[in-house]
């Protein structure tokens, strides 16, 4: 568990506008407060930027937003630090929008730094906020950026999917089993493990060697690279 004394541990999560990074960030943080552990959350650059400016940012301002968005991350240097959004979301909607892929090769060095990254499931139902989001149709290949970036990269992540509390639980079992770190999460942690064998059973009994598995109900990013690869063949 980190302490005063160790280095943090950065969470980072990515994810197409309206897939719930910042409620999960949030209850994350909450999360670990309430099992004693020192979290901050750090808020998404953009969304700041947008509500101070009353518009979203042009192309020439996107590295601006994207040296904030770390700055304010790598800035915390105890506990654990859970990004609510990170730089490469940033270098994505360049490359999304304007077409610019410029922005890449710094933030994938800086997501490289992160403990572990999430991404989330395009399973919730796409909210308006505003002027920031623009519309459904913009998920799908933001997502596919996302995991194309990683993928490139060769940097690891785990998908979140699930409503609310699932969805919380979710991370939480990804924290668990990825970085090996003992969550004192007690009547928590029977639950999530039960859930996860619960949904294991389910995909065996989907799959069985002879249909697909339900990527809503994993969180491994390399069974849904094979299968979606497999199904491009």
């Amino acid at each position: 568990m980190p302490n005063k004394a160790s280095k943090p541990i950065r969470i980072a999560l990515l994810g197409a506008e309206s897939t719930g990074k910042t409620s999960l960030s949030i209850a994350m943080t909450d999360a670990l407060r309430d099992l004693g552990q020192a979290a901050t959350t750090v808020p998404e650059t953009l969304r700041e930027w947008c509500l101070a400016h009353a518009r979203t940012p042009d192309a020439r301002e996107q590295i601006q937003i994207a040296k904030a968005q770390a700055d304010a991350i790598f800035a915390i240097g105890t506990g654990w630090v859970i990004a609510d959004t990170t730089s490469l979301m940033t270098a994505v909607y360049s490359d999304y929008f304007f077409q610019d892929q410029s922005l890449y090769e710094k933030t994938l060095a800086q997501q490289s730094q992160f403990d572990l990254t999430l991404v989330m499931g395009l399973d919730v139902a796409w909210v308006p906020d505003g002027f920031q989001r623009d519309g459904e149709h913009v998920r799908a290949p933001v997502d596919t950026l996302i995991r194309h970036a990683m993928d490139s990269a060769r940097l690891p992540f785990k998908v979140i999917y699930g409503q609310g509390e699932a969805r919380l639980k979710a991370a939480l079992f990804a924290i668990q089993e990825t970085l090996k770190v003992q969550l004192p999460l007690q009547t928590a942690w029977p639950q999530m493990k039960a859930a996860q064998g619960q949904r294991e059973e389910t995909q065996f009994g989907l799959n069985r060697g002879k249909t697909a598995w339900r990527c809503d109900l994993c969180s491994d990013s390399d069974c849904e690279h094979k299968l979606f690869s497999d199904l491009l063949k």
